[in-house]
């Protein structure tokens, strides 16, 4: 208390002497500082309200004694009124009934009420509110790789706010070694608190991460290059940043052969999804479902033009083998070790129609000319299949 008298009285001299017309030395404003920084941690606010209810307690005497028997009955009930309309608030709601209606809010509401106070705060960041957003909007975008790298970024990132903070200069710096620590520890706690809001590590912090763009994140496109024709019909491994502005994404594709990194601007959210198996481009699929096979089943299978290109995820169908009319009653081509694959979106005759594997000995078969083939996977729902289905090509490819 005395140190902060102190810091007062030497702020006032310093403002008395700065009416002079000689210029003001620099550590008078470190001073002022000082004094306004050091009031910040002292409970004065105690005081400054006993003095404030004190003088409107005598107003209101004075006013209450000029006034008539009947306009005191008045006012009475309106400040009654008044007492209790303002003591309601939202705070005051059962626990359930706040709940159900902040999932109701959209993120963008959630965000502004957690600036409201504490305890709004503390609800409107929760992880359950926020993973039902994640959810409705990012839950066929992003998948597990996309939540490891936001995992790593969060590890190589994460840091003191004290660390990159220089020593301070000048007066300053010299009472700061006299000045008492918790009350440095104090102001500054203030500082990271808002600097860590929300906490790095919450799911609000991932769902802005992602619609701010800065966060780029492992998925897969389909038909990547605006379309181009040599490769519809494919699903390749890309790196996604969101543009707010525009509702699409920007795709950077990984460098192969001698082709350097692409990007791709105005993605939109049907060619993107996430990826639905953990296998690296650049590694074979195990496939695990040859065995399960039959004519009419829905594939996808890896391609890439030569051992330097990433593989991508093409659509097919299996198909009957030659000798087979496609009579169900009697085909036995699901017995074959043989497995027919076509790609019907190619006209009949082509190189890219039809192809076979071994369902039995089966690993990365190919050549130069044509392109390897890996592994396959087999579409299980009709979503993924529909989702082909819509990025069909308006023409036959030869």
């Amino acid at each position: 208390m005395f140190c902060f008298l102190l810091t007062c009285c030497f702020s006032f001299l310093f403002f008395y002497k700065s009416l002079s017309l000689k210029p003001i030395p620099i550590w008078v404003f470190e001073m002022r500082l000082l004094s306004l920084w050091s009031c910040k941690d002292f409970s004065f606010i105690p005081f400054t309200k006993s003095i404030r209810t004190i003088f409107l307690s005598l107003t209101h005497s004075l006013s209450n004694s000029r006034m008539s028997p009947k306009t005191k009955n008045l006012k009475f009930k309106v400040d009654c009124v008044d007492v209790k309309s303002s003591e309601m608030s939202i705070l005051d709601l059962p626990d359930l009934v706040l709940e159900c209606i902040l999932e109701k809010i959209p993120p963008e509401g959630l965000c502004r009420m957690s600036s409201v106070c504490t305890s709004l705060r503390d609800r409107c960041i929760s992880d359950h509110l926020w993973e039902n957003h994640m959810k409705n909007k990012w839950g066929t975008t992003v998948g597990p790789s996309a939540y490891r790298e936001w995992q790593w970024h969060l590890a190589s990132s994460k840091g003191s706010i004290f660390s990159n903070q220089g020593k301070p200069k000048g007066l300053l710096g010299y009472l700061a070694h006299l000045w008492p620590l918790a009350l440095i520890r104090s102001s500054f706690s203030n500082i990271n608190k808002k600097r860590n809001f929300p906490p790095i590590d919450s799911v609000m912090s991932w769902y802005l991460a992602l619609e701010s763009g800065k966060f780029w994140f492992p998925a897969q496109v389909y038909n990547r290059e605006n379309g181009h024709v040599g490769f519809l019909l494919s699903c390749y491994d890309a790196e996604l940043s969101y543009d707010q502005r525009t509702d699409t994404f920007q795709a950077r594709y990984p460098p192969h052969g001698r082709r350097a990194s692409t990007i791709e601007s105005c993605v939109t959210w049907n060619r993107v999804r996430a990826p639905p198996v953990e296998t690296s481009p650049h590694d074979l699929h195990i496939s695990d479902c040859l065995n399960e096979l039959h004519p009419g089943d829905h594939i996808e299978i890896q391609w890439r033009r030569n051992k330097e290109f990433p593989y991508g995820w093409w659509y097919g169908v299996v198909g009957h083998l030659e000798t087979c009319d496609g009579n169900i009653n009697y085909c036995r081509c699901h017995d074959s070790d043989t497995l027919v694959l076509e790609f019907n979106h190619y006209t009949p005759g082509s190189r890219w129609r039809r192809t076979t594997v071994n369902r039995k000995d089966y690993r990365e078969e190919g050549n130069e000319a044509d392109g390897f083939y890996g592994g396959i996977r087999k579409l299980g729902t009709k979503e993924e299949i529909l989702t082909w289905k819509k990025l069909w090509p308006a023409e036959i490819l030869e």
